[in-house]
């Protein structure tokens, strides 16, 4: 899923925020945070010590946390997202995967364990200088839109322009949004809007209670610049208070030519298409649906789609964070902003408690492969 916003992460897009990646920012549904700050930066975790290194090439259960994880979750995770898998070593744990799934009735969490240990061992990935890497989070938006404009959803949901390719570059957000809309596909609010480009996609309610999917479908070919560093510079918000949901907040509160202004510092503009919401969950660059907190956006040039990987993440300092996320995901996603062999962008979920908790992922990362054995 390739954000369109910051990474894909678009979901199905060319690839999302997300975390939210507005702290930047996510997936290649195209979403979304971005590059990673200098560590002069206030937002920027501080470094934490190492977790004690998994032996290389030893079995999972010599990963830090490993008694704590919940093995069935994470084995059903894989079980789909090693379809998408190339390696042949990959392939053959798939198939021995699925082998367990039809033969037992139910596989229970110590058989998965015990698939997990027996399948795999461990290969740390490393930064160049050694330290943490970068987590983020993003999610799929649920948002209201209207059919017909109004005072307050006066933003157009855009289709791709005509002859559109990819790799063209257009017009900024601004000139964009200052163009008569044709053929609009809804109405939202502008701070919606904004937020959903950063994703890749969303989820639509109309006032008459109907559902859809908007779905990435083009760009502008514009880089994402993420605006949560200079609303902090100039004021508008504390360092360390520049969550998906504070801005938000800031938007809505100052709705109008304050809050555009504002979101015109990200030149990058995403179109769509609205398709039916068949209930679950958006499709990764991987073209498969992803799985809420199972899932990651990675980069493509250090990571393969359907890879195992184990991540473990404490000392996030934005307002609201959790103290830490440790567990197995599966690779199923990337976007533009996901850049570097320790960088991963965690896939939340749908809805509104998703998206606030995506927005405040910002951690110091440290990442293992689970490499299948042949």
């Amino acid at each position: 899923m390739i954000r369109g916003g910051a990474r894909r992460r678009g979901f199905s897009a060319p690839a999302v925020l997300v975390g939210l990646a507005l702290t930047l920012a996510a997936c290649a549904t195209t979403p979304v945070a971005p590059p990673v700050p200098p560590a002069t930066d206030p937002t920027v975790p501080a470094p934490t010590p190492d977790p004690a290194p998994a032996p290389e090439g030893q079995s999972p259960a010599t990963l830090p946390g490993w008694n704590d994880e919940d093995h069935l979750a994470a084995f059903e995770a894989w079980a789909v997202g090693c379809t998408v898998a190339r390696d042949a070593a990959a392939r053959v744990q798939c198939a021995r995967a699925m082998h367990i799934k039809q033969t037992s009735k139910p596989v229970t969490p110590t058989m998965a364990r015990a698939f997990l240990e027996s399948g795999f061992t461990v290969v740390a990935a490393r930064t160049a200088d050694g330290g943490p890497g970068l987590l983020t989070a993003y999610f799929a938006p649920e948002y209201t839109a209207r059919r017909m404009p109004d005072a307050e959803f006066d933003m157009p949901v855009r289709p791709r322009p005509a002859g559109w390719a990819r790799g063209d570059v257009g017009a900024v957000r601004a000139d964009i949004e200052a163009a008569p809309a044709t053929d609009t596909l809804a109405w939202m609010r502008a701070e919606d809007l904004f937020f959903m480009q950063i994703q890749g996609s969303g989820y639509l309610t109309f006032e008459d209670g109907s559902t859809a999917r908007a779905a990435y479908a083009a760009d502008n070919g514009r880089p994402f610049t993420g605006i949560a560093r200079p609303m902090a510079e100039q004021g508008l918000l504390p360092a360390n208070g520049t969550s998906g949901e504070a801005i938000r907040a800031w938007l809505a509160a100052h709705r109008g030519p304050e809050a555009r202004a504002v979101m015109a510092l990200n030149p990058r503009y995403i179109f769509f298409a609205v398709e039916p919401d068949d209930g679950g969950h958006p499709n990764g660059a991987a073209g498969i649906p992803l799985t809420a907190r199972r899932s990651i956006a990675v980069d493509p040039a250090h990571w393969r789609y359907g890879d195992l990987v184990w991540i473990s993440a404490d000392g996030g300092n934005l307002v609201g964070a959790r103290a830490s996320y440790q567990g197995l995901v599966v690779a199923l996603d990337t976007g533009s902003a996901i850049r570097g062999p320790v960088r991963a962008d965690f896939y939340m979920g749908r809805g509104p408690a998703a998206g606030e908790e995506a927005g405040a992922v910002r951690h110091p990362l440290r990442m293992w492969r689970l490499v299948p054995r042949p």
